[in-house]
């Protein structure tokens, strides 16, 4: 993959850009089934992300998207826990992508480039992700893939499916949970679109939001009455084993193969036109044919899926946080259309950046109706030479605002008008100055500024942080208005405080006696939270999901994270070496948590919050008989017997804490050779030092 080619100042706006976009539009597809754009965009953006982040991992922020998968349940459905996540997929859209995860895999296994790599490729369906569960043969729960954590339970949907086994075979595991995709054939489609249109109801932009809007219908006769599919891609949690499953053909070595093979015998239908690959030319072969096959299909398909064949390898390989580093989505072109730029409008964000957004003469583009377009930034907007008034290219790829490829200079009048970027901040009137060497223009108006405190508490009780039901986006606003939500503090006290209203909060427009009991239902259930979504939801610059996980295993307890930040002000100190000695927390990650803590009202936030909420202790994963559970690990110099990123893997799986560098607070350091400095300073500290072959007999026993 290709570096961001930014600098970092550059870059750390421009994520910040893309997070805000991306989250914006998962929660339109995940939630609402109405996107604002299609797929192709959508990726783009997401792989401009990823890049950058490859390049500046510091740079990981609160709510990054390559940290999460899709969007918190929808109202309306109980919540389900998923026994195994439900995880996504990184994308590729060019050869050279897909040539840069053939050589990740290679690396990581330490291949040579003539050795073939057995991949099991697949159609990508656009539809939605839906997990089943069987008990004893008999279908008990069906939930949609919600945040990869907790999805929605339409068991009662699922069940008028027909292409949904109901029972399984006598050999079928006592458990099984069967993952798969529901969609809705192109035909089905175009006959609910006309049957809609007679009755004068929603109008589906494509058949995955007719998917979707479907399997969410409150009444399971309407999702009878809708057409929709299964295609079973993936098994989830089982009571038998792998090698057990493999057993059903003979076979000593699991693949995923076997398993597609092992499902088809439990009447799944699967994916056509699925197989196994061996070689990187094959692949490209395999792409280039379903391209051309993708019009006459009657589903759609937005890519195709490549994976490890062989389970045990992807075993070895893992995850990282959101998406598995053995599968890839290799996703077709973007589409493109030509508008109108009607009028640029600045958006202020949470940290205070004023984000350019283009108002667009609505165009459809692939069947989704397209209004907005990212800006991206001042320079953006001079480099590009966009003007009010001008036609432009606008190229979308999923649920984020789309961007602006390119202006057609050609077609200007002479009546087209150069914006002018505001010195003033539009919310708080505060000025707004860009420091030197950034991109971005802040509001200095800090949390006086009613923009930035709103944004503020919509990060707080978002879907990763605490989840509250209920207080959504235009629920804050309002609140926010009628001062009953000020700080993140006042959300556990808003029962009391609407107590006094006049009329009552359920008289008001909108709500009404059970709403309102939910609403105070979901955020009592909120005041217990672990410590790693506490963090996340502080809304600190740079801490994402990842890095609040991170820092809540390094802490443990709310307290001890506390007196911890107190003691990291002192940049001299032990305390602050350990800080960023964590892996991926270097100096400008420290910056912005060393920042916070010692802001007077971030203070006071804390202290408020400690005395209401049950913040918990960090829970470590299952990690009994391994002997190495809860040491710190640092890997230095050229490993042999597998590779840096194999043994960064493993060594997590067993519970520890893969560091970034030596302290007097690591119990080992494992040398490879060539080692170095870390190693120099493992001796200066008395740290044990172990060869590879001395780790590896440790850990196996």
């Amino acid at each position: 993959m290709k570096k961001a080619s930014l600098d970092l100042f550059d870059a750390r706006y421009r994520h910040g850009e893309l997070v805000k976009q991306i989250r914006h539009h998962d929660k339109l597809y995940y939630q609402k089934d109405n996107p604002e754009i299609s797929d192709a965009e959508y990726d783009k953006l997401r792989i401009e992300l990823e890049k950058i982040e490859i390049e500046y991992p510091d740079l990981i922020t609160p709510d990054s998207p390559t940290q999460t998968v899709g969007a918190a349940p929808a109202n309306g459905f109980k919540k389900v826990k998923h026994s195994k996540p439900m995880l996504s997929l990184s994308n590729v859209f060019t050869e050279e992508d897909l040539f840069g995860f053939y050589d990740r895999v290679r690396r990581f296994f330490n291949l040579s480039d003539n050795e073939d790599i057995e991949m099991w490729a697949e159609p990508k369906i656009d539809g939605l992700s839906c997990s089943l569960r069987y008990e004893k043969g008999k279908l008990v729960l069906a939930a949609t893939r919600g945040d990869g954590a907790e999805g929605e339970d339409v068991t009662a949907n699922v069940y008028t499916i027909d292409d949904i086994p109901k029972k399984l075979p006598k050999h079928a595991p006592d458990v099984f949970e069967v993952r798969g995709e529901i969609y809705m054939k192109r035909s089905a489609f175009k006959k609910l679109n006309l049957n809609q249109a007679a009755a004068g109801k929603q109008i589906y932009a494509n058949p995955r939001n007719a998917a979707a809007g479907s399997l969410r219908q409150l009444d399971s006769y309407i999702t009878k009455s809708r057409s929709l599919n299964f295609f079973a891609w993936g098994i989830g949690y089982s009571s038998i084993s792998e090698l057990e499953i493999a057993s059903f053909e003979k076979r000593n070595i699991l693949k995923k193969s076997s398993v597609i093979n092992y499902l088809n015998t439990c009447e799944f239908k699967l994916p056509e036109f699925s197989c196994v690959l061996f070689s990187f030319n094959e692949v490209m072969s395999y792409y280039n044919s379903m391209l051309q096959k993708r019009p006459g299909l009657d589903y759609e398909i937005d890519g195709l899926v490549y994976q490890l064949n062989e389970l045990d390898l992807q075993g070895r390989m893992g995850f990282i946080s959101r998406s598995a580093r053995w599968a890839v989505a290799h996703k077709f072109p973007a589409e493109q259309a030509i508008t109108i730029l009607n009028a640029i409008d600045i958006q202020v964000g949470r940290t205070g950046t004023l984000t350019p957004v283009a108002r667009l003469e609505p165009i459809t583009v692939g069947g989704v109706v397209v209004s907005n377009a990212t800006l991206h930034n001042e320079d953006e907007i001079e480099r590009k030479d966009v003007r009010i008034g001008d036609h432009v290219v606008v190229q979308r790829a999923g649920d984020v605002i789309p961007q602006i490829v390119e202006v057609l200079k050609d077609r200007r009048t002479g009546k087209e008008k150069k914006f002018k970027y505001p010195d003033k901040c539009p919310e708080c009137g505060s000025l707004a100055i860009r420091e030197e060497g950034e991109v971005a223009k802040r509001c200095t108006g800090g949390l006086i500024c009613p923009a930035q405190a709103k944004e503020r508490l919509k990060h707080f009780v978002s879907r990763l942080a605490f989840d509250i039901e209920g207080l959504g986006e235009k629920i804050i606003e309002e609140f926010w208005e009628k001062d009953l939500i000020k700080s993140p503090a006042d959300i556990f006290k808003l029962e009391k405080n609407t107590n006094s209203l006049n009329p009552p909060l359920q008289e008001w427009e909108g709500w009404g006696e059970k709403s309102v009991e939910k609403l105070f239902a979901s955020i009592e259930s909120r005041r217990n939270i672990s410590l790693d979504r506490f963090i996340y939801a502080l809304g600190i610059r740079q801490i994402g999901e990842a890095t609040a996980k991170k820092l809540a295993a390094n802490y443990g307890s709310f307290e001890n994270l506390r007196t911890a930040m107190d003691k990291v002000q002192n940049r001299e100190s032990e305390a602050f070496h350990d800080l960023v000695s964590i892996e991926d927390i270097g100096p400008s990650v420290a910056d912005d948590l060393l920042g916070f803590f010692a802001e007077k009202h971030n203070q006071k936030i804390l202290h408020d919050l400690g005395k209401t909420l049950a913040i918990q202790p960090y829970e470590r994963p299952d990690t009994s008989g391994s002997p190495v559970a809860g040491k710190t690990i640092v890997f230095t110099g050229t490993l042999v017997q597998m590779t840096r990123a194999e043994a960064k893997a493993g060594a997590e799986r067993l519970g520890t804490k893969v560091a970034g560098s030596v302290s007097a607070k690591t119990d080992y350091v494992v040398a490879g050779g060539d080692a170095g400095s870390k190693l120099k300073k493992a001796r200066e500290l008395n740290v044990t030092v172990l060869t590879e072959d001395e780790w590896l007999k440790l850990i196996r026993g």
